[in-house]
């Protein structure tokens, strides 16, 4: 029995794919997710093979009978479609590589003109050019379909990179919105594919927030028997709970240990805004220390190649060291520790923000201004947290909530 427009409508997704009918080799494909797919089964040289002929309610059901028929006139001519598609969409990104507007050269476009950290701008690279590139790069950007990038995605979900699917999707739709802003595409086909992939686990940055665990962990770290500058990064990652990135690659450049004081470059700051920690006594002392082993070079924590910081992989490998397992805690769960033991004691919510480095703004980045903000309370909130953590490491009674905040 044919389809009709309120069937399509009434179609609900099941835990299964779903296809339903129309006729003449017709039928729409529903995925478990509840995506909607028109495709034609048809036979030619006695293969059968399948065509796509667009998602619906993009492609809705009288347009899906008119491809049908002139994808059959085709057939019976004697020319396979699927094949005459696959030699146009050459053709056109041969004259799009002439004219310049191929989803490659307008990415590289995009990604020279953005203002991000170069670790973020590593990963659009590495995320673009082994996953995308290979599959959609050479066609011209604004004819790239929804199912054409679809199709370039499931590659990477059927791989089991579920994470990375979803991480180039969410990048292919940053290139084609900068396309129609720049006039070289007029939308953008990721707004069709939502719940078309499969949702990748939620990944959270372990980490340890329970005071008692927290002084464990502590007392772990001064027992510490690696490097030195490896058991002084650890020490001091707690302390100001910066970024990984950001503690890994800091410069004696940037601190001021007499004012007690470390100004963080805007460059190196994942959103490109400058930042201000304060430094507590304990962290001062860290470093005065440190500063005689490293101090003669421009990295506090200087890795073993010349001229290059810790690797981003060290913070995480002593705490394995030190018997903590991925799933216990990570160099980033220093922030997640800070923020959820500071909140807990009462301190002003919007100075803890501040202080992670959080909701910075475009209009802002070039100045001192807006990381300066609550910038008395962040210092006494950042000594009173050294304080904390030193009675925790050395198991003395502390008051686990509500804390005064000065």
């Amino acid at each position: 029995m044919p389809l009709s427009d309120l069937a399509i409508r009434k179609a609900k997704p099941t835990g299964r794919t779903q296809r339903l009918f129309d006729g003449g080799g017709l039928y729409l494909e529903i995925s478990p997710s509840g995506g909607k797919w028109w495709r034609l089964k048809y036979r030619i040289a006695g293969k059968e093979k399948r065509l796509s002929l667009g998602t619906y309610p993009d492609v809705e059901l009288k347009p899906a009978r008119e491809k049908r028929d002139e994808a059959r006139k085709m057939i019976a001519a004697g020319i396979d479609p699927s094949e005459q598609r696959k030699q146009e969409k050459l053709e056109e990104a041969a004259v799009a590589a002439a004219t310049g507007d191929t989803f490659e050269v307008v990415a590289r476009e995009w990604m020279a003109r953005q203002t991000v950290a170069k670790v973020t701008s590593d990963k659009n690279r590495w995320l673009l050019e082994t996953f995308l590139f290979p599959e959609i790069g050479p066609f011209p950007i604004g004819e790239i379909t929804p199912r054409v990038l679809l199709d370039a995605l499931r590659k990477i979900e059927a791989s089991g990179k579920l994470e990375t699917a979803s991480r180039a999707k969410i990048k292919a739709g940053q290139v084609f919105r900068y396309a129609m802003l720049e006039g070289k595409a007029e939308s953008d086909p990721t707004a069709s594919l939502r719940g078309a992939l499969k949702a990748a686990k939620a990944r959270h940055h372990a980490a340890i927030t329970e005071p008692a665990k927290i002084g464990q962990l502590l007392r772990a770290i001064e027992s510490f028997q690696g490097q030195v500058v490896t058991q002084a990064a650890l020490r001091l990652a707690p302390l100001v709970f910066v970024r990984p990135g950001e503690l890994r690659a800091a410069e004696w450049g940037e601190i001021d240990l007499d004012a007690a004081i470390w100004r963080i470059r805007p460059e190196r700051m994942k959103m490109k805004a400058a930042h201000l920690v304060p430094l507590s006594s304990q962290a001062v002392a860290i470093l005065r220390d440190l500063h005689a082993l490293t101090g003669s070079g421009p990295h506090v924590f200087p890795g073993l190649r010349p001229n290059r910081p810790m690797s981003e992989n060290t913070i995480n490998a002593a705490l394995r060291a030190l018997g903590y397992s991925g799933d216990e805690m990570t160099g980033h769960g220093f922030r997640s520790m800070a923020a959820t033991r500071l909140n807990e004691m009462g301190w002003n919510a919007d100075a803890i923000e501040r202080q992670l480095a959080h909701a910075e703004t475009n209009k802002v980045r070039e100045a001192y201004t807006h990381a300066a903000q609550y910038l008395a309370e962040r210092t006494r909130m950042m000594q009173a947290w050294a304080d904390y953590l030193d009675a925790l490491r050395d198991n003395n009674n502390v008051l686990p909530f509500k804390a005064r905040a000065g």
